[in-house]
């Protein structure tokens, strides 16, 4: 059945490619080891200034797509199956019924408001910190302690995310084709046709 449509998963491989280059440049800014074994330095940073201030531009180029957009309004809803989709995974509970889910479930749409939000703070201190102008000396020096100390957070994030997508290779394979199989959806996403709320959430 399908599941994501072709610009959604443009949307989800650019912004994975742009967040990869960023986080990847940042290292070897900042870890000793790397920044001496890639060298280039001016260049890196080059890197990684314009990749983080185009990390967000999938996102915005997406609101052209009536599917990004219904997307979005799902992941911005939180209902009575989420929490109890959180309770019964901070227990452990997999049985069933026991995590009901619409097309996205609680920790999806937690993981996607947090994600959203470190972006635009990371993207905001960045600009204070490349464009000295900007604001005033402390402003910059506040920018970079939150800069600095908000990225291992987003790289645990997308470590989070990378490592449930290889512990379900059949989102993936929606992630990959925009299809996903029937069995699956039924089991882990069973309000998906109506996502609790009696609006049809199908992918179109």
């Amino acid at each position: 059945m399908a599941r994501f449509t072709r610009a959604e998963r443009w949307i989800h491989r650019t912004t994975a490619a742009l967040m990869g280059a960023c986080v990847v440049s940042a290292a070897c800014l900042y870890l000793p080891q790397l920044a001496e074994l890639v060298g280039r330095r001016a260049l890196v940073a080059t890197v990684h200034e314009w990749t983080g201030l185009l990390t967000p531009a999938p996102t915005l180029l997406g609101l052209a797509s009536r599917a990004f957009r219904a997307d979005l309004s799902r992941l911005n809803r939180f209902g009575p199956h989420d929490r109890r989709w959180l309770r019964s995974a901070l227990r452990r509970d997999r049985s069933d019924g026991a995590r009901p889910a619409g097309k996205f479930n609680a920790g999806q749409k937690l993981y996607a408001a947090s994600l959203s939000g470190a972006v635009l703070v990371m993207a905001g201190t960045g600009l204070l910190m490349w464009f000295t102008g900007l604001a005033p000396l402390v402003w910059r020096t506040s920018a970079t302690f939150v800069h600095d100390w908000l990225a291992p957070a987003v790289v645990l994030l997308l470590l989070g995310h990378i490592g449930m997508a290889l512990g379900d290779p059949e989102a993936r394979r929606g992630m990959r084709t925009g299809t996903v199989d029937r069995v699956w959806a039924a089991r882990e996403h069973p309000l998906w046709r109506t996502d609790g709320d009696g609006e049809d959430t199908r992918a179109n």
